[in-house]
């Protein structure tokens, strides 16, 4: 059996109040990733541009090609019911997603953690070269929620 963890990432319109889910990426124990574009609901609209620079989505692309938040919130609960997830140190991922699934009306039957309560002192000191490491290695070229949970897990790993 696969011991890696499960790891989510966020994408979002923006870094704070009024900020929500514009992508959702996880890799899975196997290295397997899955990324959901989110159709936004019609009162979110608060959008940064500089988020929209880190992450290349603008908000008509998430308008017209993402899935609607139900699906997306069934989805992840069908993948990852009943596990662990865990997500870097970013703050905001777990309030996102609780949005999401408050939007969507759902429960969420998944867990989310810390990775970095997976990580000894010693790791932590490594974990910023190993992650450059990683993404030259990989030669992930942009910044989107499953490419950015797939360098973190293989982070984790090495």
């Amino acid at each position: 059996m696969n011991n890696n963890p499960i790891i989510l990432d966020i994408e979002a319109s923006g870094f704070g109040r009024g900020s929500y889910p514009i992508e959702v990426g996880f890799a899975l124990p196997d290295k397997s990733t899955y990324c959901y574009l989110i159709k936004p609901k019609d009162e979110w609209t608060h959008w940064n541009t500089g988020a929209e620079e880190v992450h290349g989505i603008n908000r008509e692309v998430s308008q017209e090609k993402g899935r609607p938040i139900e699906e997306v919130a069934s989805v992840m609960n069908e993948q990852l019911q009943n596990k662990v997830v865990y997500r870097d140190g970013w703050g905001y991922d777990t309030s996102w997603v609780a949005l999401l699934f408050e939007a969507a009306g759902q429960v969420m039957n998944f867990r989310i953690d810390t990775l970095y309560s997976l990580l000894s002192e010693d790791q932590l000191v490594l974990w910023e070269n190993t992650r450059r490491e990683v993404i030259e290695d990989l030669g992930i070229q942009r910044h989107r929620a499953s490419a950015d949970a797939r360098i973190i897990q293989e982070t984790y790993i090495r």
